[in-house]
């Protein structure tokens, strides 16, 4: 299996602590994030690795270069527009060819192990993919996901509102005493994702979103495993949250 970072973004909610370097690269614990995530897929295995860059793509580069001093191998793919989630993977589409691969956003942080759990998942079916999802966020925010008795993908929402949330209380989605479960930005495909990804159109915000294939997927028969993280789990969105994991004591923490 290989592995896809999403890294090009700037950050823009860290302000000034991304005026020179992207938010990937800001350090934790004295390494940086992107760091972190790497060492996390070198030990559930990965090897091969592709990270797209944007924002101060250079710096990125030449902190990991060709992959070398970890013992993998890196490539490369630069997003020049920031036009969404949808589209960033494509740029790793040769790298892909036929194989599997994991793609994580550049700013996840979760426990090293959960890559491992990912993994034992996506083989347990014939599954086209698999999400990851943790309940206690704010689903306004990102998205909000439905799974099936085998805990199997049957509706996502990206950032569904009040209105639209009441809705789905009434329609009888959302259960009193049920978690709502939040998209973790951790996933594992088949290329045939690309398929999907290549006839996205651009959403209401102006971008193509990566979520709007996985519904395509799921419209379409395929089936995609689910996996909740159990503990640590931290979108490194802000200043706070950065400044929190500076601050852990341990590899547990409060989520965000």
């Amino acid at each position: 299996m290989k592995a896809v970072i999403l890294a090009a973004g700037k950050g823009t909610r860290m302000k000034e602590l991304t005026n020179e370097v992207p938010k990937p690269m800001l350090q934790v614990r004295g390494k940086p994030i992107l760091e972190h995530i790497l060492d996390g897929l070198i030990a559930a295995g990965i090897r091969q690795f592709c990270i797209i860059t944007g924002w101060r793509a250079e710096v990125i580069e030449r902190h990991f270069r060709d992959g070398h001093r970890l013992g993998v191998k890196i490539a490369y793919g630069r997003q020049a527009v920031q036009d969404g989630t949808g589209k960033a993977p494509e740029l790793a589409k040769d790298f892909i060819g036929a194989d599997n691969f994991l793609l994580t956003y550049g700013d996840i942080l979760v426990k090293p192990e959960t890559y491992q759990q990912m993994i034992e998942r996506f083989h347990e079916g014939d599954f086209s993919g698999l999400l990851t999802v943790t309940a206690g966020e704010d689903v306004t925010k990102g998205g909000l996901n439905f799974f099936d008795e085998q805990f199997c993908l049957k509706r996502l929402i990206e950032k569904p509102g009040p209105a639209q949330l009441d809705q789905l209380r009434a329609e009888g989605w959302l259960k009193p005493g049920q978690p709502a479960w939040y998209n973790a930005g951790i996933y594992i495909f088949r290329p045939l994702v690309f398929d999907f990804t290549a006839k996205l159109r651009k959403s209401p915000r102006g971008e193509y979103e990566l979520t709007d294939a996985i519904s395509a997927m799921i419209a379409t028969g395929h089936r995609l495993a689910g996996l909740e993280i159990v503990g640590r789990w931290a979108d490194v969105r802000d200043p706070g949250v950065l400044a929190a994991l500076e601050k852990e004591a341990g590899p547990e923490r409060p989520r965000q």
